[in-house]
């Protein structure tokens, strides 16, 4: 839900701040709310990188995953539309079992997980709703947005690759703000111009949520979720950022939200159950989608 809120932050902060600098003051808020978690809740040795694995961690985190992929997406926004931009990087999660098959040698997938992905790929197209001339006409957007998607895939393995001995946690207080160097150098790099910038509070607004719910909260939740399962089945969670960007588009920005979105929502679930390898028990459906004191009064229904 978080990094779903991003997509709509993103589109509010970019119409007055430029692409590389709103991500490089992004990381810089997320960087000084994990210093004060970390200084709180985490010990010098549980901040201390011990071996290459903590190193080679610490970089595909900052990066990889968090730097280089934000850089790619805020930039390769400016070129499409926001549905464009929601399908081209939702091929993250197909893009990251490739990596897993080449890197880790105990990553395999079931037909039934590459029927799903493949479901759930359907229904952020769905969601989505972008025309074929969109897609095809995206300039350098469309190029922009599969290299994020790309790197951020490949990140994601290469943590798990990294065998690291600091947790997750320590990881990404050390990533974020290695995120946000990149950023600031790749905004001077770019020729960004920020000394006359005029910030209105709606973008700030947006700064801080990216910086402290999708910039700080929301990562530490990812990389303790890589940890906690692997990178194929953490990146699952990408198929449901459309669902969340285009019902907040709906509720703040005043966007539509077609009945062929809505359908779309169910396939993004019914791929995301298959992919994920879950079980569902018809009877616990029952329960979540019929109330209990109707089934106690209609037993025989």
């Amino acid at each position: 839900m978080l990094f779903g809120g991003t997509f709509v932050a993103a589109k509010t902060g970019l119409a007055h701040i430029p692409p590389l600098f709103f991500v490089a003051v992004r990381f810089d808020i997320g960087a000084v709310v994990l210093a004060a978690f970390a200084v709180t809740h985490l010990s010098r040795a549980e901040l201390r990188p011990r071996t290459m694995g903590d190193v080679a961690g610490i970089l595909a985190t900052g990066v990889l995953v968090i730097g280089l992929t934000n850089a790619l997406l805020f930039v390769g926004q400016q070129y499409v539309t926001s549905g464009v931009a929601a399908v081209i990087f939702s091929l993250n999660p197909i893009l990251t079992p490739v990596f897993a098959g080449l890197l880790l040698a105990d990553s395999r997938l079931s037909g039934r997980a590459v029927v799903g992905m493949g479901l759930g790929l359907l229904g952020v197209v769905l969601v989505a709703d972008p025309s074929p001339s969109a897609l095809l006409g995206g300039g350098l957007g469309v190029p922009l947005l599969f290299a994020a998607a790309v790197t951020s895939a490949f990140g994601a393995v290469a943590i798990r690759r990294a065998d690291a001995t600091l947790s997750s946690t320590a990881r990404t207080v050390w990533g974020v703000p290695l995120a946000a160097v990149l950023s600031h150098a790749l905004s001077v790099g770019a020729g960004e111009s920020v000394a006359s910038l005029s910030v209105p509070p709606v973008a700030l607004g947006a700064l801080l949520y990216v910086g402290v719910f999708s910039g700080a909260v929301a990562y530490l939740a990812y990389f303790a979720l890589i940890d906690e399962t692997d990178a194929t089945r953490a990146n699952l969670l990408f198929y449901f950022v459309p669902i969340v960007s285009a019902v907040g588009g709906w509720a703040l920005l005043g966007e539509t939200l077609s009945m062929l979105s809505v359908g779309g929502f169910g396939v993004i679930v019914v791929g995301f159950v298959l992919a994920s390898g879950l079980s569902v028990d018809p009877s616990r459906v029952r329960q979540w989608v019929v109330p209990a004191r109707f089934l106690e009064d209609n037993p025989t229904r």
